[in-house]
């Protein structure tokens, strides 16, 4: 209430009432209060265990799997195979409450958004609504409020975390209800929640950069969750790192923009980007460090590398964390950042052309790999790569709009391999087998056991593989599209990139993102016949257990299935207008990107003729049906053997199954010298030589000659003594007598 309070009374203080005054916008603090509260309750009840009154023996009940969630047997004893992330152990004592606090806490806050959504929709909305709590940072000129801001971009982005993130909470109460964790893994999930909401929410960079720190700690926790075993941990601290290369880029990027605007809110910035020559230095500089910061977040060339390793923690995260919300957080920044973006054509260039070589780049890795998690996160990296080219060429509610399906059909894919995962490892925890349940050699036929995760799977795939009319279709349509318009008319093309015309470069951008779309195609289409089809290999004993997951886990895979099928109505392309305005997301999200947009275009909104915009599509189908038919014809699941039978890759399939060894060159590169650097100049040179040797060890051994020499002098003789005054008297003598 306290929040409430002074958010009702600043608004009273505005100058001009804001039309969503006294409407449910007033409880916008609730929304990321509603995960907070989830937080501290899980975190209470995953503590309770390791809670003892009164002295007690530290030793007692260490790796008894009773022991609650402190005391438990690592995953090594308990797991049924190596690679599966389904770590069936002793269940927490709280499951039932934490059942209920985790997922309901994500409810409230969906049902909070959608009435804040009717109220938005029913108002005509120009200028954002933004509440001020306190002031936070009053330091001379640097003025920063803790503050909401909200809008149509941060609305559709709660709406996306909230809608999506309560499904994979229910999700999660199946799929982690064995593990002894389970408190401790909402308390995280909650927690991630808050500090994304707080993300999108913020009114200025220094609160959005809290939330983005925040997402970048709980995606560290959750991918390290099973920390007992040691490649999770590895996992965990390899994207901390990584991310933290990323947030150095948007650190400076803020410091930048204050030195030279001398505010850091986004209405603030967006009225006086005047005060930045277009084009110039400074504004490119800026948006190049921004965009290094998003790299580093949403995984692009060269800090891809976390991603793929971050499928170590639990499915249901990677569907939250790694695939529908913290990846996007570098799209939703430059979405937000348009009014900068736009006018730095140069690093607009540079956006869009990485986006695409990543999109290109990690679909062909996604050809060769066998996890099954694996190829969804190289189809996350090309996705997010997509979303890049987008908002990289101007075209802001073409990425957005591809951020929406996507986290509709990757989440439904992830939350999918999921199950299969579940049904997998419950199969082989039947037999008491060890082999890995997330190797699709392992899989095969699973279509008789599991038909509805089948068939909805079957439907995110052809949403991700541009097949008309799923919702991934219209989004990346409309970005291939955006690019091949802006290669003619726009302030993109008349600019030069290090030497390349830029309508030369986006047709480049353009034939990349076809590529990429025919390799989608291929890979995706090559995971669900190694899944689903084909004979059974899972083994003769393991394939009487297999089965569909509980309803807990299938419900929200319909739902997620509808939204994959239908969600590329929220944007219907105009050769559908027969349809009517069934979504008008351009419209809706022009308040805040479409003067951004214009200024890309030259002021003239770009359109397509008739005959063009057929074109596109059809060639866009085209390449995604030519990809589905050449996995169907080539590739042969009935000739498929067990991980454990499989021969050793060769040749260029050797080097898209270890990632082109991007890995290896980094650590022989960078990390090797840097700990060969570290170990043997600063650590041994410096710190052991010349701190410790010279300095420290040297001025002891020097007070200690010092204190050896004149103890040698006091020896307690009282003839040494006159010696030694006669001799001292001999020699001043001498020397006064020889002047």
């Amino acid at each position: 209430m306290l929040l409430q309070s002074i958010a009702t009374a600043t608004t009273a203080l505005a100058p001009s009432v804001h039309p969503l005054t006294g409407t449910a916008a007033q409880w916008l603090w609730l929304l990321p209060v509603f995960p907070l509260l989830g937080f501290v309750l899980n975190g209470l009840l995953s503590i309770l265990p390791a809670a003892h009154v009164g002295p007690a023996n530290p030793d007692t009940g260490h790796g008894n799997a009773n022991a609650g969630e402190v005391g438990h047997t690592s995953h090594a004893e308990t797991a049924g195979a190596v690679g599966d992330d389904h770590h069936p152990v002793q269940q927490s004592k709280y499951v039932g409450l934490v059942s209920l606090i985790g997922p309901a806490v994500l409810l409230a806050s969906f049902i909070v958004a959608v009435m804040i959504f009717s109220a938005m929709r029913g108002v005509d909305m120009t200028t954002p609504f933004i509440q001020r709590y306190w002031s936070w940072m009053p330091v001379g000129d640097l003025h920063i409020d803790f503050a909401f801001q909200l809008d149509q971009l941060s609305m559709l982005m709660v709406l996306i975390i909230t809608g999506i993130g309560t499904l994979i909470h229910l999700f999660s109460v199946g799929y982690m209800k064995e593990d002894p964790g389970y408190a401790r893994y909402f308390a995280y999930l909650n927690l991630f929640v808050f500090f994304m909401l707080l993300l999108v929410l913020g009114a200025n960079y220094p609160v959005l950069f809290i939330g983005w720190e925040g997402v970048g700690l709980c995606s560290y926790l959750l991918i390290g969750f099973w920390f007992s075993e040691k490649a999770n941990a590895d996992a965990g601290k390899k994207a901390f790192i990584v991310n933290r290369i990323g947030d150095f880029g948007l650190l400076v990027a803020m410091f930048m923009l204050f030195a030279n605007v001398g505010t850091l809110d986004f209405t603030g910035i967006a009225a006086n980007t005047g005060a930045m020559p277009f084009g110039g230095p400074l504004i490119t500089t800026i948006c190049l460090f921004m965009f290094l910061g998003c790299a580093g977040k949403s995984a692009q060339i060269p800090l891809y590398i976390w991603l793929p390793d971050a499928m170590a923690g639990p499915t249901p995260v990677s569907a939250l964390i790694h695939a529908a919300t913290m990846v996007t957080a570098g799209v939703y920044l430059i979405a937000r950042s348009s009014f900068l973006f736009s006018m730095a054509p140069l690093a607009c260039l540079t956006v869009a052309f990485i986006g695409g070589l990543t999109a290109l780049f990690a679909a062909t890795i996604g050809l060769k790999q066998w996890d099954i998690k694996k190829v969804l996160a190289y189809s996350t990296v090309s996705q997010l790569g997509y979303m890049f080219v987008g908002v990289g060429v101007g075209a802001y509610t073409a990425g957005v709009f591809h951020l929406a399906t996507h986290a509709f059909f990757k989440a439904l894919l992830f939350l999918g391999s999921g199950s299969v995962i579940y049904a997998m490892h419950a199969a082989y925890h039947h037999t008491g087998s060890h082999e890995d349940a997330q190797d699709m050699r392992n899989m095969g036929g699973l279509r008789q056991y599991m038909p509805v995760t089948c068939i909805l799977m079957w439907i995110a795939t052809l949403a991700i593989s541009g097949i008309p009319p799923f919702a991934g279709f219209f989004s990346k349509d409309e970005i291939l599209g955006s690019v091949f318009a802006r290669a003619n008319d726009s302030v993109l093309s008349s600019v030069t990139w290090l030497g390349i015309p830029g309508s030369t470069l986006l047709y480049v951008i353009y034939v990349m993102g076809l590529a990429a779309a025919l390799l989608t195609a291929v890979y995706m289409t090559r995971m669900m016949l190694y899944t689903f089809h084909g004979p059974n290999r899972t083994g003769e004993r393991e394939r009487q257990a297999l089965r569909e997951a509980p309803w807990i886990m299938t419900g929200p895979l319909a739902v997620l299935g509808v939204l994959s099928l239908f969600g590329g109505w929220l944007n219907l392309p105009a050769l559908t207008s027969f349809l009517g305005p069934v979504g008008n997301l351009d419209k809706w999200l022009e308040p805040v990107v479409g003067a951004a947009t214009l200024r890309v275009t030259n002021n003239t909104p770009l359109e397509s003729t008739h005959s063009t915009e057929v074109m596109l599509i059809g060639a866009a189908v085209a390449i995604a049906i030519a990809g589905i038919l050449f996995a169907v014809f080539v590739l042969k699941p009935d000739g498929l053997v067990p991980k454990k039978q499989a021969q050793p890759e060769h040749g260029f399939a050797k080097v898209l199954y270890n990632k082109y060894y991007v890995d290896e060159i980094y650590d022989g590169a960078i990390i090797e010298p840097t700990y060969a650097l570290s170990k043997n100049v600063l650590w041994r040179g410096i710190d052991t030589g010349i701190i410790d040797g010279l300095l420290v060890n040297g001025s002891a051994a020097l007070a200690r000659g010092c204190a050896w020499v004149g103890s040698r002098l006091e020896t307690g003789a009282v003839g040494t003594y006159a010696w030694v005054l006669v001799a001292g008297a001999v020699v001043l003598i001498g020397v006064f007598s020889f002047q």
